[in-house]
């Protein structure tokens, strides 16, 4: 599902936050990325995701050579990936529903299909009954579950997570985890980018280290 071939990325004026990176994630594999601060987690996650661009190397999402893929064909490619950022990226003005409805809106799906979708997510996620609540009144753990639901929505193919469980407590941690994990019995893909080390040594999945922008 994923493969990097010697991939680098130097920001201008800057040192290569990716040096030289290599490793395959097969189709249905869940693993994590982790690394020291500055290791260049959210980096590799940015260029899988289309969000940054690699300057050296090749990168190939579902057997497509995104390296140099054209600005026109990057809305198909991303329809295959859900990204779940750390800070939830939520907007505060919408509804739940309406935030977890925001890509499938965007997508150009129909209303009837959107409203089934959302309804699926949040019923993944525990949420079906916060679709009429405004961000601000969830706390951490369910808003971050709500950019959860935004991300399953579309049924990816991929799932990305940077940091998803940064800011919660350890029970609450546990149990965003094994949301991952129900995701990926049914097939999905998922690498997660996280340096919650004692976590991730309970869950028996691979694990992928970054240390200044190389994979060791």
């Amino acid at each position: 599902m994923i493969q990097f071939n010697k991939v680098s990325k130097r920001y201008p004026g800057s040192h290569e936050i990716l040096s030289q990176a290599s490793f395959h994630l097969k189709q249905g594999e869940m693993s994590f990325l982790t690394g020291h601060s500055g290791a260049g987690k959210s980096t590799l996650l940015k260029l899988i995701a289309l969000i940054e661009k690699c300057s050296h190397g090749q990168i190939l999402i579902d057997g497509q050579n995104i390296s140099k893929i054209k600005p026109r064909h990057i809305p198909y490619i991303r329809r295959k990936i859900g990204f779940i950022f750390q800070d939830h990226q939520l907007l505060h003005d919408r509804t739940v529903f309406d935030n977890v409805a925001l890509p499938l809106v965007i997508a150009g799906y129909r209303h009837h299909d959107i409203k089934k979708r959302v309804h699926a997510a949040l019923d993944k996620v525990n949420l079906l009954n916060k679709e009429k609540s405004y961000p601000i009144t969830l706390s951490g753990g369910e808003q971050q579950r709500v950019g959860i639901a935004r991300a399953v929505s579309n049924k990816p193919l991929l799932l990305l997570a940077d940091e998803p469980t940064g800011n919660l407590d350890p029970d609450l941690s546990k149990e965003i985890m094994n949301l991952f994990k129900d995701f990926n019995r049914v097939g999905v893909t998922v690498l997660i980018a996280t340096h919650d080390i004692a976590l991730i040594n309970t869950m028996d999945f691979r694990i992928i280290e970054l240390s200044k922008g190389k994979i060791v």
